[in-house]
């Protein structure tokens, strides 16, 4: 089975306020890309890595009246001939980028199963829900923090065709970057903060994890974690990213998830680097590269001898020898899929 997470970059602006596609000339939000060619690169990508499932990150916005985010995957599916072509989606957010799943219904069957209770205090049996309220000190003075995931993580029971059950959980963990800083100190005290939100999300998601890996479950982690080594100058003011938690980096094996490419970026200096994401720096007139996008496995799934995929279009042979995938690999966001093939 082939599972991908892809975060799309600004997908929402590729419908109408009623859910209509826009292929027209007119722009996307990304920059010199009309809707129509994004769209259109899309589908191709889409249908290049041929997933059976695939974590779509910042999905299109729901509005369960004029816009269903549902409604509006399966029709881009359809419009390309995506074998992907049922949706489901998890708890929706107010930021236009929802966590959403599409899949092929005649490999598995998946349902929204979120687990624990709202608002579930921190020394309660379980983690509370995502979409509920965690409580922990961010800045150590002895009094807890309320903190919540603008985009709570999409949890999602599933089973093969053969009848195999895993566990996945979708996610798009908080941006540590200090938007709205009015000045250099404001732009320091914007980043310490949200570095402390965004790991006290990845400290939350690891008590899921856990609770799963006790429970002897199959699990798959995947989505943008907007984190990783060498991406801002505070890492070291912390001493691990939120990966390397979520990951349980130090913890024992039984209880660590694995990603090959993270093993590579934080446990080997000198590597060559892979990376999922590609931005452009008008300030510095070029690109940046960076490992943002992860899958993350449990350790009876890694024992299976899944094999990983960054669809990279420069450093993917495979992608770089198809120009018309490599150029819809640029085009359609600034992200590139991720993919695992796993025995389920």
């Amino acid at each position: 089975m082939r599972i991908a997470t892809y975060n799309v970059e600004w997908f929402a602006n590729l419908f109408d306020r009623n859910g209509r596609m826009l292929e027209d000339r007119e722009w996307s939000a990304r920059y010199n890309v009309t809707r129509a060619d994004q769209l259109t690169a899309l589908g191709i990508v889409f249908n290049a890595i041929d997933a059976d499932a695939v974590m779509i990150v910042e999905a299109p916005d729901q509005d369960a009246r004029r816009h269903p985010t549902v409604v509006m995957l399966e029709a881009f599916a359809e419009r390309y001939g995506i074998r992907a072509r049922r949706a489901l989606l998890g708890f929706e957010n107010e930021t236009q980028q929802e966590i959403a799943l599409l899949y092929d219904p005649d490999k598995l069957t998946v349902a929204h199963d979120p687990i624990g209770l709202p608002d579930q205090p921190i020394d309660g049996t379980a983690a509370p829900r995502f979409d509920g309220t965690y409580r922990i000190d961010l800045n150590i003075d002895a009094t807890l923090d309320v903190v919540r995931f603008s985009k709570p993580p999409l949890e999602i029971a599933a089973r093969t065709a053969t009848g195999t059950p895993f566990r996945m959980i979708g996610v798009h963990i908080k941006s540590k970057a200090p938007h709205g800083a009015a000045n250099e100190e404001h732009e320091r005290r914007l980043a310490i903060e949200n570095r402390r939100k965004q790991l006290a999300q990845c400290i939350w998601l690891r008590q899921r994890v856990l609770e799963h890996l006790a429970a002897k479950e199959s699990l798959l982690v995947m989505g943008d974690f907007n984190d990783g080594p060498g991406l801002d100058e505070y890492e070291k003011l912390f001493g691990r990213s939120g990966v390397e938690i979520v990951l349980g980096w130090d913890e024992p094996k039984e209880t660590r998830l694995f990603d090959p490419h993270a093993r590579i970026a934080f446990g080997k200096k000198g590597a060559a680097m892979p990376t999922t994401a590609r931005f452009y720096l008008d300030d510095k007139g070029r690109y940046f590269s960076a490992l943002l996008d992860y899958i993350m496995v449990s350790p009876d799934l890694r024992a299976k001898g899944p094999a990983w995929r960054i669809w990279h279009p420069f450093d993917d042979p495979g992608c770089y020898r198809v120009p018309e995938l490599r150029e819809a690999l640029l085009t359609a966001s600034d992200h590139f899929p991720v993919t695992i093939d796993v025995d389920l």
